[in-house]
Formats: structure tokens, C-alpha cells, sequence
């Protein structure tokens, strides 16, 4: 019951609409609740993701392969969505990969409950509308980041945003995601406290 609150407690912030607030139990009630093992995926490069989901607890880590090597691109934290998405949406091949770094407790929806809530539910749709929006705000941060910041400043900032990070995330993930080298991200660890 208490996963139920908290998932709807996340609709009901992303949506941000009171009037909409009466049709979140409909929208919960489309998701399935799922346990991806650690380690184990949820979605492979080449296959189509089949689903969108919520993370209640565990971390999922987004990777591509360049050149046989995992480069880490995104990391969903408990309590935020994450797909596939243009795999998930066009039902497509997916281009990376989705991985559980530790056992993850997950809300799941497949395409035909996303779509029927896309057009039957507007308080679905707001929710929608306002993750996406949210997750280009992210992307753009992180661009930014990227090209502006020293990996020391990228490093830091990741300690003051989200310090949980450095124990729950093998250290050469975080790297990768931060785009910095193994071998340069433990110096930094050194260097900076």
C-alpha cells in the first residue's frame, strides 16, 4: 500500500493540476508492479523496449557501446520514470541498453495501457507533458555541464545534488556519466572532499 501512496504522491507532483487530481487512482491502477533483479535488463540494444516504467527503489542505469566499451548516459534514481523511449513509443529497436544496478522495485506499463491513457485520461496526458518537459530541462543541464564544467566542478556538483550516488554506484559508472576517465575520476575523489 505504501508504494501505491508514493507512486501516486509522484503523479500527483508531476501533474501539478489539482483539478486533475481525481483521475491519478485510474492512472496508477494501469501500472503493474515488477522486481528487476540486479543486474539483469530492462530493455537490451536490438530488442524493443516494452515497457515504461516508475522506480520505487534501485537505480537504472542507461549505457550505449562505443568502441566495446559501456559509456553510461543516464541514471534513474528511485522515485523518477524512465524507457527506451523512442524504442518504447515506436516500438523500435532500442539503441542502448537499460540496466539494473541493484535490485529494482518498478511500476510497469506496456504500449497499449500507455496509449488508451494518453487518450482517455487528461490528468495521464498532463503527467506526460510535464515529465518530458522536465527531462529536456535535465538534458540541458547536463549538456551544459558537460561543455562548461571541469570534471573537479562536474564532481562536485554531483556531491552536492545527489551524494547518495557515491555509494550506491559502482565508481567507473558515475565516470562514465560524468564523462570522466576512470583513472582522472579517482584523483578527483582524492582531490576533492
Amino acid at each position: 500500500m505504501k508504494d501505491k501512496a508514493n507512486f501516486q504522491s509522484y503523479l500527483f507532483e508531476v501533474i501539478n493540476d489539482n483539478t486533475l487530481s481525481v483521475r491519478i487512482d485510474e492512472i496508477s491502477k494501469a501500472f503493474d508492479s515488477y522486481t528487476l533483479p540486479k543486474n539483469k535488463m530492462f530493455v537490451e540494444a536490438d530488442e524493443v523496449c516494452k515497457y515504461f516504467c516508475f522506480v520505487e527503489s534501485g537505480i537504472l542505469q542507461h549505457s550505449i557501446t562505443v568502441n566495446d566499451e559501456d559509456k553510461t548516459t543516464y541514471l534513474a534514481l528511485k522515485n523518477s520514470c524512465t524507457t527506451s523511449l523512442k524504442s518504447f513509443l515506436k516500438q523500435i529497436p532500442s539503441s542502448k541498453n537499460i540496466k539494473a544496478l541493484s535490485e529494482c522495485q518498478l511500476k510497469i506499463i506496456e504500449i497499449s495501457k500507455f496509449n488508451e491513457l494518453m487518450k482517455s485520461n487528461l490528468a495521464f496526458k498532463q503527467f506526460y507533458y510535464n515529465l518530458i518537459e522536465n527531462q529536456i530541462f535535465l538534458i540541458d543541464d547536463y549538456r551544459l555541464d558537460l561543455l562548461t564544467l571541469q570534471p573537479e566542478d562536474r564532481y562536485r556538483k554531483l556531491l552536492i545534488n545527489e551524494p547518495n550516488l557515491l555509494n550506491e554506484v559502482p565508481l567507473h559508472y558515475l565516470a562514465s556519466f560524468l564523462g570522466i576517465s576512470k583513472r582522472h575520476m579517482s584523483r578527483i575523489r582524492k582531490n576533492v572532499k
